[in-house]
């Protein structure tokens, strides 16, 4: 029987960027694909909306027309048709979640990138309005949109100006989530001079217009929507601080009663250590000495000693934001004073690239790294790895601290976000706790909680406690997709005020 026609609860529609498997750049796609089949699994009729780009691999994922010939604007305001779009449908049943496609040749079949054009302002206040467009015409209305980050965050502001008198839409609820505040639009948020500046409340320029490209698109999303949901309950907190705000944190303390946090979740049947083909032997919580294994075949691949150290890993975009540069002061002298080995799994700014390079050719039988994209590597590093480094500036949610807890790997990381939602510092004195926690972003912090893991690793019935404790702890979509569902309904109920 197909699976769409099941009878569903809410009806939900998320649009995005990116949703897996269609294309993935970063988390916001893994959670495209991960909550809507959660929710769907629930009973409720969730679908998802992305662009359709040239690199999708349509014999993999066919599609058929759904509406052909969407006009976001006018013949006159567009007379060379290049806003003029489609929107397809995935007929691949066995990725369960119905998938929709807003299809044009200009601004997305066209690139070979899905970010980093200078009209990327255009292309998203396209996916914005075709959406609206597409659900004018189509059969099937969502009671709730879901619209993620800065890229859709025009969709509740057209709601509330240019199709505040559709009648067909006018029922439908929004949830806007942000993923990372960071990203606000086509510029840098921090030099904005009062000219140019946004406040959110004037129309939305025509997609051509130059004025579009100064639109901050997350504050209007923030402004209009019914909800705004943040990916974990602490770092909902932090943002309605200055710290943490990126210059919104006065507007969204003034809808503080409409935002919301939720913790993303990880894919268990993806993400299991007993059956991942990626691993050189599997195991479970019962067999945890297996993971010995794994580590000998991991160092002979990349050249470390095959010595009882412990082996410390980082898997992550090299960049501020994650907070590596805390390594700069503190790993040498780790290094000379602590048994240990480091895997380094990434890629991003050139002096982190450079620097741990440099570190590898100081340290060649303990420091590994593999510096460029490896769709494989971070499964076999969580399989063997024993402690995981994450001393991010901000994390609004994390997955990477999720994934290696379910495979073993206890994380150290800052006190920050879905971070701290997700870890549970370790307590000696009451043998509580799934990883190791610090607080202030400095050295001294950061050094001290290496210690004490180096330190408590030495205790193997102690180190297998942490495991077994980490490895226990429920981040299935399941239990994040309930909490979003009271979140939807908390939305409608909202909109229905109005």
């Amino acid at each position: 029987m197909s699976i769409f026609s099941k009878k569903h609860g809410l009806k939900i529609l998320f649009v995005a960027s990116e949703a897996a498997p269609y294309i993935k750049v970063g988390g916001l796609g893994e959670v495209m694909y991960s909550l809507p089949k959660a929710l769907l699994a629930l009973g409720h009729d969730a679908r998802v909306l992305i662009p359709k780009y040239a690199i999708m691999d349509m014999e993999k994922f066919p599609l058929k027309m759904e509406v052909a010939g969407l006009r976001p604007v006018t013949d006159v305001s567009d007379p060379n048709g290049l806003f003029v779009s489609n929107i397809l449908r995935c007929e691949d049943e066995n990725n369960q979640t119905l998938a929709y496609f807003l299809e044009n040749m200009e601004y997305y079949e066209k690139r070979a990138n899905t970010y980093g054009y200078s009209d990327d302002a255009i292309r998203w206040a396209l996916l914005s309005k075709g959406t609206l467009e597409f659900l004018k015409q189509s059969n099937w209305r969502p009671d709730i949109i879901v619209c993620s980050d800065w890229q859709t965050g025009l969709i509740p502001n057209y709601l509330h100006s240019e199709y505040k008198d559709e009648s067909v839409l006018s029922s439908i609820a929004t949830v806007f989530s942000i993923h990372n505040l960071a990203y606000q639009g086509m510029f840098d948020h921090h030099f904005v001079n009062d000219m140019d500046y946004d406040s959110g409340q004037g129309e939305i320029p025509f997609f051509d217009d130059p004025r579009l490209l100064k639109l901050n698109f997350m504050r209007r999303g923030i402004m209009h929507t019914d909800i705004i949901n943040t990916v974990s309950s602490t770092y909902a907190q932090e943002i309605t601080t200055s710290d943490y705000g990126e210059l919104l944190d006065t507007l969204l303390s003034e809808r503080r009663t409409r935002l919301f946090g939720i913790l993303n979740g990880i894919d268990y049947n993806s993400y299991n250590p007993e059956t991942d083909p990626r691993l050189d032997f599997n195991y479970s919580i019962k067999t945890l000495n297996r993971r010995k294994e794994n580590k000998s075949a991991l160092k002979k691949r990349f050249g470390l000693a095959d010595k009882d150290f412990p082996l410390l890993c980082i898997i992550s975009r090299l960049v501020e934001q994650k907070g590596f540069g805390l390594l700069f002061n503190t790993v040498r002298s780790l290094l000379q004073n602590f048994d240990f080995q480091l895997m380094v799994l990434g890629t991003g700014d050139g002096h982190f690239i450079n620097f741990f390079q440099d570190l590898k050719n100081d340290y060649p039988d303990r420091v590994a790294s593999h510096l460029s994209f490896d769709e494989a590597l971070p499964r076999q590093i969580l399989g063997s790895a024993d402690l995981i480094l994450i001393p991010s500036k901000f994390e609004p949610s994390g997955l990477t601290q999720m994934e290696a807890m379910r495979y073993g790997v206890i994380p150290l990381v800052r006190k920050t976000g879905g971070l701290a939602d997700s870890v549970i510092d370790f307590n000696p004195l009451n043998s509580s706790g799934t990883g190791f926690v610090f607080g202030p972003f400095d050295d001294y912090a950061f050094y001290g909680a290496i210690v004490r893991a180096l330190e408590t690793y030495k205790y193997p019935n102690v180190w297998k406690g942490i495991q077994k404790r980490a490895m226990k702890t429920d981040f299935s979509w399941t239990h994040s997709a309930k909490e979003y569902v009271k979140l939807f309904e908390k939305a409608i109920a909202f909109h229905a005020e109005k």
